[in-house]
């Protein structure tokens, strides 16, 4: 294995698993917005809003952006899990496992889960969002995004055809 591999392997698993803990501490954050804060009056106050049925909206949109962001950990978390068990096989020198195309393919689907989760949000803040008081979230279609989900459908089809070729080689010899 390369000086660069022997490098990016140990911090490609640090990074991720610090990404798990934080995508934990983020689900904890919005379990306590959703049932502790805020309250109503503390949203109208920083929007400058009266009681209306607009600022029942907003309120309304705001936790369900929130519930929705609550949503997305499970699909973050699969993942970071997936990504972190595929480091683990090529630390272990099986990176064409056939476990991997089966990460891949959760992955791609947790990616495309991801995708809708932020159409959704995008739409949600448009809906709420009003002239006086604009709404606007990094949110709504990703090109990258998109993009990143066919890629790693890709990938995973790609990987089924490593591994299948290895293992004819390794029944071969």
């Amino acid at each position: 294995m390369s000086t660069t591999a022997q490098t990016a392997l140990p911090l490609a698993r640090f990074a991720l698993k610090t990404t798990i803990l934080v995508n934990w501490l983020t689900a904890a954050a919005l379990v306590t917005l959703l049932l502790f804060l805020p309250h109503e009056q503390w949203i109208l106050k920083s929007f400058q809003l009266a009681p209306s049925p607009a600022a029942d909206r907003l309120v309304l949109g705001l936790r369900a952006i929130a519930g929705i962001g609550l949503a997305s950990v499970p699909l973050n978390y699969v993942v970071l899990k997936r990504l972190l068990a595929m480091v683990e096989s090529v630390r272990a020198g099986e990176p064409f496992a056939y476990a991997n195309v089966l990460r891949l393919r959760a992955i791609a689907w947790a990616l495309l889960g991801l995708q809708v989760f932020s159409l959704s949000i995008g739409a949600i803040a448009r809906s709420i969002s009003t002239p006086q008081h604009v709404v606007k979230l990094d949110a709504g279609f990703s090109a990258s995004g998109w993009l990143a989900v066919l890629l790693t459908f890709i990938l995973a089809r790609v990987f089924s055809e490593a591994a299948r070729m290895r293992d004819d080689l390794e029944g071969t010899v």
